[in-house]
């Protein structure tokens, strides 16, 4: 895929689209059985060098509720994706991203990664908050 548009079609013949603007998209992402869910977020970004690169984000925890250092150390451990802050609806959220330089974004590259994202996301998430799916 070397488009945005490419990505949006591919994500409208699986889910249906919660945020579905020009160079973003947004949908839930089943975990398992049990029904809980992933928000995943899509967006292009374009890099200090003019690069476009697809960004898989997911929502995990309020920061709030945690301690920054716990969460550097679990940045250290992650295999796939990486944690950042970000806001949603105008509190402060530690989430997991992923960047992808549309060079390697294929179909089944792009749902590897955000089958990946999604389930250590939640993983994460039932670990720093147990109990109800939050995101």
């Amino acid at each position: 895929m070397e488009t945005f548009s490419e990505i949006r079609n591919h994500m409208l013949g699986l889910y249906e689209l919660k945020i579905d603007e020009p160079f973003i998209v947004s949908f839930e992402y089943p975990i398992d059985d049990s029904g809980r869910r992933q928000s995943i977020f899509l967006a292009e970004l374009k890099t200090n060098h003019g690069r476009r690169v697809l960004r898989v984000e997911t929502p995990v925890a309020p920061l709030a509720d945690l301690d920054a250092e716990k969460c550097l150390r679990i940045n250290l451990t992650q295999r796939v994706g990486y944690l950042a802050v970000g806001d949603l609806d105008g509190v402060p959220y530690i989430k997991m991203c992923e960047n992808l330089p549309y060079a390697f974004v294929g179909e089944q590259e792009l749902d590897y990664v955000i089958r990946r994202v999604a389930l250590a996301a939640d993983r994460m998430e039932q670990f720093l908050e147990p109990g109800d799916d939050i995101t």
